[in-house]
């Protein structure tokens, strides 16, 4: 639905926030518009299932803290939809296996020292790039190239002929 919502959401979504028959209205108005949307993000009937529904009971939760900004209520719901598929993938995102990080680990211990340095400061210890510079007395270039290189490096040694 586009920014012309139906002449009595307004009304329909404030009943809703006490009247459960009301929010049933909503539901029923916005569920296959939901489902669709969610089904084209997740490409799995059942998975997409869950997510609206889990999307229709994060709404009646909220909908006694929803505020009207001129935006349909659709819109608001799309919103819930986003996040929740994406804590969905996040939550289903697959563990590291730690061989794989120490292995990882071990091709950084290897590297020319300049370029370990900020690898390790950058993916370790978390530094923006302007700190690195600060701290290896670099350029902020210079530092990018740094890690630029040993990425590569890594990369060519974890999977032979990736590297460029």
């Amino acid at each position: 639905m586009s920014s012309r919502a139906l002449p009595d959401e307004r009304s329909l979504v404030e009943r809703a926030k006490t009247d459960p028959g009301a929010f049933g209205e909503l539901y029923d108005r916005y569920f296959h518009q939901m489902y669709r949307f969610v089904f084209s993000r997740m490409r799995d009937q059942t998975a997409a299932e869950d997510v609206t529904s889990e999307v229709f009971i994060k709404a009646l939760k909220g909908i006694p803290r929803y505020q009207d900004t001129g935006r349909p209520f659709v819109a608001w719901l799309y919103q819930i939809a986003v996040n929740t598929v994406a804590d969905r993938y996040r939550s289903s995102r697959p563990t590291v296996d730690i061989d794989e990080v120490r292995q990882v680990w071990a091709i950084v211990e290897k590297l020319p020292a300049p370029q370990r340095t900020a690898i390790v400061l950058k993916f370790q210890e978390d530094m923006k790039i302007t700190d690195i510079a600060a701290v290896m007395g670099k350029t902020e270039g210079a530092v990018k190239l740094l890690i630029h290189r040993g990425m590569t490096r890594i990369r060519g040694t974890l999977v032979p002929g990736a590297a460029r």
